[in-house]
């Protein structure tokens, strides 16, 4: 049976295919051993240093929890501040004025074109020379503002995307009724677009968590990567037990933020099917129920 996009391989096809797998897995492999090898001959998988993560818990009571705290603190707040930014600056891009539309769009693409660590940088220029921000404080709010700038113009690209990938139909209805341009947007496009633009925004909730390293890499923010220098220094040059322990905590947080993601996206799409709302009546006029699901 074919496909769209494949046609279904042939029996010549599917042993080709056989020998690819077992020849990728071979290459795989023998790479595995090579660089295990070589960790070998540089004393990194050696038990000491890989132990101080089970058996020492000043190692995460010292270095890696309060590490783990700062990169949290840093996430939490450029997503608290940069989704409902990202929301608003998306919607100005989709004003019928254009007043709104280009100023708004010269924003979003002035700083979504810097580099995040550029803005991050900058930010922390500017709190030393214009502010009275302790220098204790002010990695933490130079990479707040970066992750802010950046990942709010990002997500108003992907708030835009979200609406404009909607039927045209369903402004069409909402207009249809009476509803001004507000409420459409607010009762019947924004609604339909979240679960369309879902998985784009938890990819770059994650980006978000992940870069704030780079605040530890050149600004001198305590978060949880740059707590390899001082794990190394004080636990025998473990390197590479470290990184991997520091990867392994990357994963579960990006992991739960994942999967809870994809549960609050199942129980959208389910409230979807039979949802309604009460749009607002205009002086005069009668209140409309409208259908969430339709548009109708």
């Amino acid at each position: 049976m074919s496909s769209v996009l494949y046609d279904t391989p042939g029996p010549r096809a599917k042993r080709r295919n056989v020998v690819y797998t077992i020849v990728f897995l071979a290459v795989l492999g023998l790479a595995a051993w090579w660089m295990l090898s070589a960790m070998a001959d540089k004393n990194q998988l050696a038990v000491e240093k890989w132990s101080p993560f089970v058996t020492d818990s000043r190692v995460w009571t010292t270095y890696l929890l309060p590490g783990l705290t700062e990169t949290l603190k840093a996430a939490a707040l450029s997503i608290l501040i940069a989704l409902p930014l990202g929301a608003l600056l998306g919607i100005g891009r989709l004003s019928d004025h254009r007043w709104v539309r280009v100023p708004v769009g010269t924003v979003v693409e002035f700083f979504r074109a810097i580099p995040v660590l550029l803005l991050m940088m900058f930010a922390s220029g500017i709190y030393r020379e214009y502010t009275t921000i302790s220098s204790d404080l002010r990695p933490l709010y130079a990479v707040v503002t970066g992750l802010v700038l950046y990942n709010a113009s990002v997500i108003a690209e992907v708030v835009r995307a979200g609406v404009l990938s909607l039927p045209r139909g369903q402004g069409d209805a909402a207009e249809a009724l009476g509803m001004r341009k507000g409420q459409t947007m607010m009762y019947v496009l924004l609604p339909q677009a979240v679960t369309v633009m879902l998985p784009a925004l938890v990819s770059q909730l994650v980006v978000i968590v992940k870069d704030t390293a780079l605040g530890g890499a050149m600004l001198g923010f305590t978060e949880l990567l740059s707590q390899n220098r001082q794990i190394t220094a004080n636990y025998g040059a473990n390197t590479i037990a470290t990184f991997t322990v520091i990867a392994l905590i990357f994963i579960v947080i990006n992991a739960l933020l994942t999967h809870l993601a994809g549960r609050l996206e199942r129980r959208l799409r389910q409230g979807k099917k039979s949802a309604t709302v009460n749009i607002p009546a205009q002086p005069g006029a009668t209140e409309v129920k409208s259908d969430a699901a339709t548009g109708a």
